[in-house]
């Protein structure tokens, strides 16, 4: 595996765990948190008592010392706003006090992995590496509920040293997933049990809780495995001093052969602790431990692996809907339950699954990370791995028929105001929110292609709208001709990114002809159904109330609405095309023409465009003559689309240079926020809209003055594509330093809530940065022309490797599937 990346700061939690299975995250300071298995996003999710010690022992000279492997936090640390990545909870600290931790930590990462040296007084080096297999286009293989460890120890003494290696976990089964344990207290534990498995080379604790209703909420199994087949146990205990002085009297040197006769013993000492028996008493739970012994030659190195499941397969609705009151609701539970809990049958196959695959699995995913490290520069492959993250958070989930869905993000300290701090942010699939995010439609397009089925089939209302948020399970009555919240009506700009986003499928090849076929309908008559409530006149002008992504109504003539406009115009033409519908084809770009000339000559002000309010159209949350960071929006798109310029290309690259003129604000510590902190300090930020010339509403656009990543990365990819190279960097560099781990957690982008999903617009700055123009029905790819013999990284529909420039030929090597491309042209210049 290439050398991953080092990432400084408290801050740096990386996500373990599977498309929908939930999370627990692996921190820069060695400990475990953000515990998020039972169906709930809950970034503050605790599991106490859960962590990874070092008993160490040597005769000559004398050592014996056991630590707790994490680091202390920082007492001093300044705080930073709406985040909560380096909360470290109070039994974490409590646990240091008492029995010591490590002077300090080194934390690297390139998603899916994440490595930590571990700091140690004595003999010993410990270094751990943890994963969550990732597998591009693979999603049974990248949603297993699961997080592998690997701990290896080296002995730098000129003695030989024996170690004990300890993994606790407590037992989760039962919990609500929102209460925080008091120890091993909290609501819905009781009768838990954990027993002892040795099997194929594994030594298991088996958590359950037998006494539960097999359909209650917290009902499930979790495993804690590691593959010493004499690994020894201390299956129940309730305080981590048990566990530690279990640690301390294991003799090194031990008769193991008890084991090979009763594999069912947690133990095969006598002397030592016996820990608890029997269920747990109402209200509370057990912790269980692993210890696998070491024994170290000077100078020698030796591995544990340790590997943790789960299986909750009751997801109910469990969060509040949009949409007045309905009947239905009263007290009812609503069961949609987990894709991921249909493919194993328990927490126990999980892991006989990933012991057996281990290597494979492994050697699968760090291709994955290789291939970004190897043809993208550091920063780059950091941030295009860690964007695979929200997919993989409790943002993203998959019901057990399959379907896919997707929150704004998981509430959290930026939601608290208004949501609280725990369950999905702004349910449920947020259509224009989603149409910033291209993430998903690349590493797994079938789980994409599942939203495009839910909004053609299950939102899209008679009158032929689409409204933006989604009601479950999809057999209830949907949000049609009902307030929606956020905004009230259906948002216009999620309606073109319907459109935007079929074209976007059907070039990839994650979608074919025949979909067209049944989904066409449908699509003219969302198209339509726009053009009548906007267009009426069929000027190429959109005019009325335009519900939008900023969770309120524009008005007047502006380029985010009218950019998407003529984008959705110009792939819907494509379509027509596809098809052989030659006169719609030849109407909708006639439409695009007198719609582009209009949009440039009522918009452009000689520098950017701007918005034009009509005399009678004097509403709040607009931005009239202000530089909007959003204003081209349609013209990202068209990029990603292969549809050309929707607007001038001298006049669009004036207004990307005046975006990041205007907007890319350094230094945010005079900066007055009027909604949610993004940026402070020293950051350097790109705010949503400026006003260089004045004239700044008295209620301008509503989140105006906030730095939305989604939107920095947009812009960023947007000026990679017009060749745009200074300003796109200005805009990455302030990005990615404010998530860098030091104040920011880089594998968690916060707007409304963490894990958002309009930070997934990042995997087009990659598209724009590699020229990629894709056609599956063509078999044509073309490509920003590198230096000879230089590769350049590749995910299609059917499979991922690189292409590699010789001369004027293009060598194409598959690492995953099959890259079945028909032709490679390499474009020079923008």
């Amino acid at each position: 595996m290439r050398q991953l990346n080092h990432i400084t700061g408290r801050h740096a939690a990386m996500p373990l765990g599977g498309i929908g299975t939930g999370n627990v995250a692996i921190c820069a300071d060695g400990a475990l948190r953000q515990w998020q298995l039972h169906n709930i996003g809950n970034h503050r999710g605790d599991l106490p008592n859960s962590f990874f010690a070092l008993r160490v022992q040597r005769p000559e000279p004398p050592h014996s010392s056991t630590t707790v492997l994490q680091a202390p936090a920082p007492s001093d640390a300044p705080s930073t706003p709406l985040v909560t990545d380096d909360e470290v909870p109070a039994w974490q600290r409590e646990l240091l006090e008492r029995f010591g931790g490590v002077r300090g930590t080194s934390f690297r990462s390139t998603y899916p992995f994440a490595e930590i040296d571990y700091d140690l007084d004595g003999p010993l080096d410990v270094n751990l590496q943890a994963f969550t297999p990732l597998v591009p286009l693979d999603a049974e293989r990248s949603s297993l509920p699961a997080a592998l460890f690997t701990v290896t120890v080296t002995n730098t003494a000129t003695e030989a040293v024996a170690a004990s290696l300890g993994a606790a976990m407590q037992n989760p089964v039962g919990h609500d997933g929102i209460t925080a344990p008091q120890g091993v207290c909290a609501p819905g534990y009781g009768g838990n049990t954990n027993r002892v498995r040795r099997d194929h080379g594994w030594t298991s604790l088996l958590m359950e809780n037998s006494g539960l209703d097999p359909v209650a909420p917290g009902a499930g199994q979790a495993v804690l495995t590691c593959d010493a087949p004499t690994a020894t146990a201390l299956p129940q205990w309730a305080d981590p001093g048990e566990f530690i002085e279990y640690l301390r009297a294991r003799p090194p040197f031990a008769e193991r052969s008890r084991l090979e006769i009763a594999p069912h013993l947690p133990e095969d000492q006598m002397g030592t602790p016996p820990g608890a028996h029997g269920p747990s008493p109402a209200g509370a739970t057990w912790n269980g431990g692993l210890c696998a012994a070491l024994h170290l030659k000077p100078g020698a190195s030796t591995t544990v692996r340790f590997l943790l499941t789960w299986h909750f397969p009751n997801r109910y609705v469990n969060f509040p809907q949009p949409g007045p009151f309905a009947a239905q609701w009263g007290p009812s539970r609503f069961w949609l339950g987990n894709h991921y809990a249909t493919q194993h049958t328990d927490a126990l196959a999980v892991a006989e699954y990933v012991q057996g695959h281990w290597e494979q699995l492994e050697a699968d995913s760090r291709a994955w990370a290789d291939l970004l490290t190897d043809t993208l520069d550091e920063r780059t492959a950091e941030h295009m791995a860690a964007q695979a993250v929200v997919v993989r958070s409790p943002t993203c989930f998959r019901g057990a028929d399959g379907t896919f869905y997707g929150f704004e993000g998981v509430n959290g300290a930026s939601t608290g105001g208004h949501a609280g701090d725990v369950g999905g942010s702004c349910p449920l699939n947020c259509s224009h929110v989603w149409n910033y995010a291209h993430t998903v439609a690349a590493l797994f397009p079938q789980l994409e292609c599942s939203m495009r089925e839910t909004e053609l089939e299950v939102l899209q209302a008679p009158d032929g709208s689409v409204p933006h948020r989604l009601i479950a399970p999809t057999y209830l009555p949907q949000l049609w001709d009902l307030p929606i919240g956020g905004p009230m009506a259906p948002a216009l700009d999620g309606m073109f990114g319907v459109i935007l986003k079929s074209y976007r499928e059907l070039r990839s090849g994650a979608v074919d002809s025949d979909w067209l076929e049944q989904k066409w309908s449908k699509l003219c008559q969302l198209l339509a159904h726009i053009r009548s409530t906007w267009d009426l006149e069929g000027t190429g002008v959109l005019r009325g109330i335009q519900p939008s992504t900023h969770d309120i109504d524009l008005s007047g003539v502006n380029p985010f609405m009218g950019t998407l406009w003529l984008a959705a115009l110009r792939a819907q033409e494509e379509m027509a095309r596809l098809r052989g519908e030659t006169a719609y084809a030849e109407e909708l770009r006639s439409l695009f023409a007198t719609g582009s000339a209009a949009y440039d000559a009522l918009l452009f002000n000689g520098e950017y465009y701007e918005q034009l309010l009509e005399d009678d159209q004097e509403r709040p949350f607009q931005w009239g003559r202000g530089c909007l960071a959003d204003q081209l929006i349609g013209q990202w798109w068209a990029h990603e689309l292969d549809l050309g310029h929707l607007l001038p290309a001298d006049h669009v690259r004036s207004a990307l240079r005046a975006i990041v003129r205007h907007n890319l604000r350094t230094g945010f510590r005079e900066f007055e926020h009027n909604f949610r902190v993004f940026a402070d300090g020293d950051d350097t930020g790109l705010l949503l809209c400026s006003w260089p010339a004045g004239g700044r509403p008295q209620a301008p656009i509503r989140y105006a003055d906030e730095v939305w990543t989604g939107t920095e990365q947009q812009v960023a990819a947007h000026c990679l594509r017009e060749g745009l190279e200074d300003e796109a960097t200005a805009i990455l560099d302030g990005l990615w330093n404010r998530y860098d781990g030091r104040s920011r957690n880089p594998f968690n982008h916060v707007e409304c809530g963490d894990h958002y999903v309009r930070s997934m617009s990042g995997w087009t700055v990659l598209n724009a940065r590699t020229g990629r123009a894709w056609n599956a029905a063509t078999g044509q790819l073309r490509l920003a022309r590198p230096a000879d013999g230089d590769r350049v990284p590749l995910l299609l529909g059917t499979g991922w490797g690189y292409v590699q420039r010789s001369g004027e030929k293009a060598e194409m090597v598959a690492l995953g599937g099959e890259l079945s491309v028909g032709e490679v042209i390499w474009e020079t210049g923008s």
